[in-house]
């Protein structure tokens, strides 16, 4: 019987087997005896449908948990979940610094799609951080990577947007690293089972806090004022609706029109002196504090998904990111385009990254139809402005008709090339990136 699989955003799909090996010399036999369609499945956290299987075989690398701590890095296997790093790598006085919302995600699936979080508007993406990477391509062939070992093979330089966050299709150019060309390749072009991350020394001090704002234009201003703080290392934002959902969860939060959430290293708080933040501003200095603000902030993901299923559809949410510049511009277009519908949504996210996420919650068939589009227009609307279609979760099976909006015919065509080469029939994450391609093209 087909096992049905479904992850974070109600994306769905079903696999004919589901295959945990326990060791890399298992994965090796079974991808040489394989025909059929090979989906990593990990934690299934994701949103876009990438590690949903439409047809083949559901691989879990679950077992592959390997994490060894050393000074400055760590050697995690796929399987291991982020939170277990985290851990691991404070019991060391250090911290591994990608965070994505939800650390129960697998160190496989955040490489294989390049996540970032909260922290990235200091720290970047996880592409930043991995120093190695041990690979099982589909004719079982294993190979490692170290960071500065280029492809040996030839590839054009490809578009890639004016933001500071990235994650929609191969990011080709000449002589490029295997391992920035794995990592975000979302499963598509080798089985991930290993690598060595980059660890950081823990700072002496943290201040957190969630900054109650009485409109969003001053929260708004807040944010190009402090975005160039050299002692800030997380600046996310709500917006009113974000908090009204939140309270359903946290009445205890004032109510307000918008607010920030911050992390800074050190104590110099002299930037926070003219700012018109609401008095019930909540501040923390203790793990404790830091993990109430990251639950407070995980809370509003969670509240949208609640929602969106409760109404009985798929979660529409955009992962769109744009120059910070352009960042207010967009917010306001955002606005401009939904306001009129009646449709409910919610504006929250990176900002200090230009990067906010636009979940909207339909509530009748044609609220979710109009949300399907505005999914598409907004991704136009970004690339108008510079931006990417694709920040941090990837494209996966739901989003990968926005490709061609960032990319020409050629670039696409480029991409696919590797693909051919490194997948020549096709079976790998069959259906992410790009629509499946008969075996007879190789």
């Amino acid at each position: 019987m087909p096992t049905l699989l479904e992850d974070a955003s109600g994306f769905k799909g079903e696999a004919a087997l589901q295959f945990a090996p326990a060791t890399e010399a298992e994965l090796v036999a079974f991808l040489q005896s394989n025909h059929e369609p090979v989906t990593v499945v990990g934690a299934l956290s994701g949103v876009t449908g990438g590690a949903v299987p439409a047809s083949g075989v559901a691989l879990s690398l679950a077992k592959f948990t390997r994490c060894d701590i050393a000074p400055g890095s760590a050697r995690v296997g796929a399987g291991l979940l982020l939170a277990d790093l985290q851990a691991a790598a404070k019991a060391s006085k250090q911290f591994y610094a990608p965070d994505p919302t939800y650390n129960g995600a697998s160190m496989g699936g955040t490489i294989a799609n390049n996540a970032s979080g909260s922290r990235s508007f200091r720290f970047g993406s996880t592409r930043r951080h991995v120093l190695a990477l041990r690979a099982v391509f589909m004719d079982g062939t294993v190979r490692e990577f170290h960071r500065g070992e280029p492809i040996d093979f030839d590839v054009p330089a490809v578009t890639i947007p004016a933001t500071t966050k990235h994650q929609a299709g191969y990011p080709l150019a000449p002589g490029m690293d295997w391992i920035d060309l794995l990592i975000g390749s979302e499963g598509t072009l080798a089985i991930l089972t290993e690598a060595t991350v980059q660890l950081l020394p823990a700072p002496a001090e943290l201040l957190s806090g969630v900054l109650f704002f009485p409109s969003e234009a001053e929260a708004l201003q807040a944010v190009d004022a402090w975005r160039s703080l050299p002692q800030l290392r997380m600046l996310e934002y709500f917006d009113a609706e974000s908090l009204n959902l939140l309270r359903e969860v946290h009445p205890e939060s004032p109510r307000c029109e918008a607010a920030l959430l911050i992390e800074q290293e050190g104590d110099d708080t002299d930037y926070l002196d003219d700012s018109p933040i609401d008095e019930a501003s909540w501040f923390g200095t203790t793990d404790a504090d830091r993990e109430r603000f990251r639950k407070f902030r995980h809370a509003l993901p969670e509240r949208v998904n609640d929602t969106v299923r409760r109404n009985g559809y798929m979660k529409m949410g955009t992962d769109y990111a744009v120059p910070a510049a352009r960042n207010a511009e967009m917010i306001a277009r955002y606005r401009e385009l939904l306001d009129p519908t009646g449709i409910r949504y919610v504006i929250y996210g990176h900002i200090g990254d230009a990067h906010v996420h636009v979940n909207m919650l339909p509530a009748t068939a044609e609220q979710a139809r109009q949300s399907q589009q505005f999914l598409h227009d907004f991704a136009h609307e970004a690339v108008l402005r510079g931006g990417t279609v694709g920040a941090e979760h990837g494209l996966g099976k739901r989003k990968r008709d926005l490709l061609h909006l960032l990319y020409s015919g050629p670039e696409i065509e480029a991409m696919k090339a590797v693909k051919r080469r490194l997948d020549p029939r096709w079976l790998l994450g069959q259906g992410n990136l790009f629509p499946c391609e008969p075996a007879s093209s190789s």
